[in-house]
């Protein structure tokens, strides 16, 4: 009988590590809060975040990725990336996204940009920095605002990376891949 129950404290404990260690170092599942990821990612949607990826390599320029809000705890936002590490980036009158005073070509926003809050000066992203928006871009909290500004790697999470729930949505999320 005892044997049995150490088996079983045992057992639990192994299941315990393994997703301790999963959801520490390889993945772990998020919801999406909010439309600030219309139409790439929708209120609900619950995802993986790749947590490895960025072990190996820097996040690259359009990747979808979740970093948690520095005045919140337990809050993460998910967002695109637009700026690398030593750019700059502007956005003028019209909506437009330079990046080192080149227009960026992207589709990824739903639609242009009515307010460029702190990015209607050129902003420069230091060693580590990176600049994110919204897809949803008018109805976005992202790097335009104080409030999230520059995102440092080191706070970064991860790379989003597969959409699991709902099952009719289910697959790859829009990354540069």
């Amino acid at each position: 009988m005892l044997r049995e129950i150490l088996s079983v404290v045992i057992n639990v404990a192994v299941c315990f590590l393994i997703v301790f260690v999963i959801t520490q170092f390889i993945g772990q599942r998020t919801v999406v809060s909010g439309s600030s990821m219309e139409d790439t990612l929708s209120d609900g949607d619950n995802l993986i975040v790749d947590k490895i990826s960025y072990r190996i390599h820097d996040p690259e320029r359009f990747d979808v990725v979740v970093f948690p809000y520095k005045y919140e705890e337990n809050t993460y936002y998910i967002k695109r990336v637009i700026g690398l590490p030593g750019e700059t980036v502007r956005i003028d009158a019209s909506g437009n996204i330079y990046v080192n005073d080149e227009l960026l070509p992207e589709e990824y926003g739903t639609e242009v940009i009515r307010n460029a809050g702190i990015a209607s000066t050129e902003i420069y992203l230091g060693e580590d920095e990176f600049f994110v928006l919204g897809d949803n871009r008018n109805n976005s909290t992202d790097s335009r605002f104080e409030a999230v500004g520059n995102i440092k790697g080191d706070d970064i999470v991860g790379k989003a990376w597969v959409r699991v729930y709902p099952f009719s949505k289910f697959g790859l999320v829009d990354n540069i891949d």
